[in-house]
């Protein structure tokens, strides 16, 4: 009985206490004309954080998707959002053997001849975990970026992915 006590304990351990308890992030994101560009939703999983993005109202083709270092989205240019979220220091793109910024994102998305899209990324590189070094809530948050081109995935310092073209502020529920 003790053993089996003591295994439950180690297993309820095993899965970090934020993981269990901190609720879906969902950010809005605008055109730089103000318009709904539709959503992206940031779940904790055990060892992922998943991001799904649900976008709409933007122009056909292939798009970059970051994370951008500071919780503002000032149309028309979002410029001050700052550059990549980077707290580890490295150079640009997942490709990079250098290693990538926090913010780039596995893969562009496609917007349809509807002018919507979707894509689901899982990273363990980024958490909604305040405590994280690489909590995209920390210091009052980021924001997450469409750009008008798709990145590269290796041009330094934004794989060549163009203007800004919408934008959503990422912050903790009640911020």
């Amino acid at each position: 009985m003790r053993s089996a006590i003591l295994v439950l304990a180690a297993s309820m351990l095993a899965v970090p206490a934020f993981a269990k308890s901190t609720p879906p992030v969902v950010v809005h994101l605008k055109t730089s004309h103000g318009e709904d560009a539709g959503t992206a939703t940031f779940k904790q999983s055990k060892d992922k954080l998943v991001i799904k993005l649900e976008l709409k109202n933007l122009p056909v083709g292939d798009h970059a998707v970051h994370i951008h270092q500071k919780p503002a989205c000032d149309a028309p240019d979002f410029k001050t959002a700052g550059g990549h979220f980077n707290p580890d220091g490295k150079k640009h793109g997942t490709l990079n053997p250098l290693g990538h910024h926090n913010g780039d994102l596995p893969q562009n998305i496609t917007i349809g001849e509807q002018h919507t899209g979707s894509a689901t990324f899982k990273v363990d590189y980024l958490s909604l975990d305040p405590n994280s070094p690489n909590s995209i809530l920390a210091n009052g948050g980021t924001s997450i970026m469409v750009h008008e081109k798709a990145d590269d995935m290796m041009t330094d310092p934004t794989g060549n992915a163009g203007n800004r073209i919408a934008c959503g502020v990422i912050s903790a529920p009640g911020q």
